[in-house]
């Protein structure tokens, strides 16, 4: 047996998250079936960096599985590719060591919101964006997303529902970043708690049309309250960007940006 880390991209439009859930349609399932069919018949198991729930997409996912077939790292791609789904690819297939982990052994991440801005949505970006018909005050938000920097107890961004005890993390690069006719939030650190990103663009979209003071946010981060911040944005505006190892695994790099 060898180990393979695999770089993937995703659109979530069309599935119930990456993890295998009974009677629905996953990515961490279609990845498997796809595995299978290449072992002719030998159920592989795959070990994503971490799940993403509905309609949340993907540019940079990694995963781990262990194979007996001995293909080399630039022929998995074009073996698997073929018995995936049209919205799901391979990027970059590598040979790691036995201990690799593609969870554990993550070191940090990038997330990516896109918002589209104006009076009409672009109806061909509706499952990848977000569409805000108000205008938005870019200064303001960039302002707030500085506030975000460095380590703090971030549960005031966290689903109340989430039982983990431990909320401090370390947000490296946090900005907001005009792009044509649409805003892209990109936030990077060591790790994300559940909905942590969704509730803070929820927050600076508030911040954006004029309901918060870009100031709020330092209050919000210690208060510790889930109630103090803004609602949380929908799924299919978000991605996981890049997955980061302490050694670099991939040629494909996307993070490009603040």
């Amino acid at each position: 047996m060898g180990r393979r880390a695999c770089k993937i991209s995703y659109e979530g439009t069309n599935y119930a998250g990456y993890q295998v859930q009974p009677q629905k349609r996953t990515i961490q399932a279609a990845l498997e079936q796809a595995l299978t069919e290449v072992h002719k018949g030998m159920h592989i198991p795959v070990v994503a960096s971490g799940r993403t729930d509905a309609g949340v997409h993907a540019y940079g996912q990694v995963i781990h599985f262990d194979t007996p077939l001995a293909l080399p790292d630039e022929k998995w791609p074009y073996a698997l590719n073929p018995k995936l789904p049209a919205d799901i690819q391979v990027e970059e297939v590598k040979t790691v060591p036995d201990t690799f982990h593609a969870r554990y052994d993550t070191v940090a991440k990038e997330y990516r919101y896109m918002v589209m801005c104006g009076a009409r949505p672009n109806i061909f970006r509706r499952h990848q964006a977000v569409h805000i018909r108000e205008r938005l005050d870019v200064p303001a938000m960039q302002t707030a997303a500085r506030h975000l920097l460095g380590t703090h107890d971030f549960s005031s961004f966290c689903a109340a529902n989430t039982n983990i005890s431990h909320k401090v993390r370390t947000i490296t690069h946090a900005c907001v970043q005009p792009q044509g006719d649409e805003l892209v939030f990109i936030a990077r650190g060591d790790g994300f708690l559940y909905n942590m990103v969704r509730i803070i663009v929820g927050t600076l979209l508030e911040v954006g049309v004029g309901k918060r003071h870009a100031d709020d946010l330092k209050q919000i981060i210690v208060a510790e309250d889930r109630e103090q911040a803004g609602k949380t944005a929908p799924a299919h505006g978000l991605y996981l960007w890049q997955v980061d190892y302490e050694e670099s695994l991939f040629t494909f790099d996307r993070r490009e940006g603040c």
